[in-house]
């Protein structure tokens, strides 16, 4: 069964109607990563005098040049380059998580109507990298992939809109205040807990991180300029409890109400030069070629309603989750890493424990 996937697409128009080739965008993005026009225009998959005309071809829209072009010493993106291609990276680190949930229900009304009725699987969960590896691990198992906040989930969850539901936990002190927030939400009568996967959360900054951002409380330093995360995010949660913990005021850091819907955006945001540090993922650091310095390790888990663990789709979902293929793409993702994937346990035993799962 063939899957569709709804991408982005950027389009140059001037008010004459002038319109710029769509594969301008790639070959910056190339020129940024390879630094030679000759390797971006092989990168990109076009001959270097039709790199050429692409590149004169914007010069002549914008006005001003897109690339410099230095005898023997390659070419780099001028300012405006720069800006159009991180202008891009952040539209799509902040479009992706509605594009794909927009996929996966176009996905899953195509194989209805072609195939019939079959077993759905409703999972609602926050965006993340691991998540993403789901849909192309459950190929036998139609999926419905709907992107919320841990509450969000695990609200859906109480109300018989979802079948599995994800939310974090951090290990540790600050793990304790989070868990908090789950009072009511996870009962242990009704409600069991998958274990999914562990992953680092830290400071992302740029490379070699030129201004010496060393800890959390670097974050209300003079000058420093910060990048959130959306207020009802988890991950937003876990650094709430970090500002606490440490004595941070938040109103002291600048940018705090500046604010991202996914970890690749936030780094996208910071790669680009409009932000100094954001918080997130360390694959979303690496993503965007920016250092990253570890601050916290947090439990992704997965709830569910304790009859459902006998349904085939939920033991299916299960068997997965267990597999070494899935478990191994996880192990590739930097900062991620198993965590008694599979395995499910109480909602006393998750969050009572004085050490988290791992």
């Amino acid at each position: 069964m063939k899957k569709i996937s709804v991408i982005p697409s950027w389009c140059f128009r001037d008010e004459a109607g002038h319109q710029l080739d769509v594969q301008l965008l790639r070959l910056l993005g190339a020129v940024y990563r390879r630094g030679k026009l000759t390797k971006a225009a092989a990168e990109v998959g076009v001959s270097y005098r039709h790199a050429w005309n692409l590149l004169r071809q914007g010069d002549d829209f914008f006005g001003v040049p897109l690339v410099e072009l230095q005898r023997g010493r390659g070419a780099k993106l001028s300012l405006l380059g720069e800006k159009l291609l991180w202008a891009e990276q952040r539209a799509m680190a902040r479009l992706g998580p509605q594009l794909e949930s927009l996929g996966s229900e176009l996905n899953l009304t195509i194989q209805q109507l072609c195939q019939g009725a079959s077993s759905v699987l409703r999972l609602h969960a926050s965006h993340g990298f691991a998540v993403e590896l789901l849909p192309k691990h459950l190929e036998a198992l139609p999926l419905d992939l709907q992107y919320c906040s841990p509450h969000e989930s695990l609200a859906a969850l109480e109300r018989g809109a979802c079948d599995v539901a994800g939310f974090h936990l951090p290990r540790g002190s600050v793990g304790e205040r989070v868990r908090a927030t789950y009072d009511g939400l996870l009962k242990p009568q009704q409600h069991r807990v998958i274990g999914f996967i562990a992953r680092t959360q830290g400071l992302m900054v740029a490379p070699g991180n030129p201004l010496g951002i060393d800890a959390i409380t670097s974050l209300n330093a003079s000058g420093i300029r910060f990048v959130n995360r959306q207020r009802s995010s988890g991950t937003r949660s876990l650094l709430d409890c970090l500002l606490e913990e440490s004595h941070v005021p938040s109103h002291q850091i600048r940018g705090f109400d500046i604010e991202e819907y996914t970890h690749s955006a936030v780094a996208a945001y910071v790669a680009a030069g409009m932000a100094d540090v954001g918080f997130g993922v360390e694959a979303a650091a690496q993503k965007f070629g920016l250092d990253f310095l570890p601050l916290a390790t947090e439990d992704y888990l997965l709830a569910c309603h304790h009859r459902a663990l006998k349904e085939p789709r939920v033991q299916l979902f299960l068997k997965t989750l267990r597999g070494t293929p899935f478990q191994e793409a996880v192990s590739q993702l930097p900062g991620y890493a198993p965590s008694r994937c599979g395995e499910v346990m109480s909602v006393d035993e998750v969050l009572d424990a004085i050490d988290p799962p791992s």
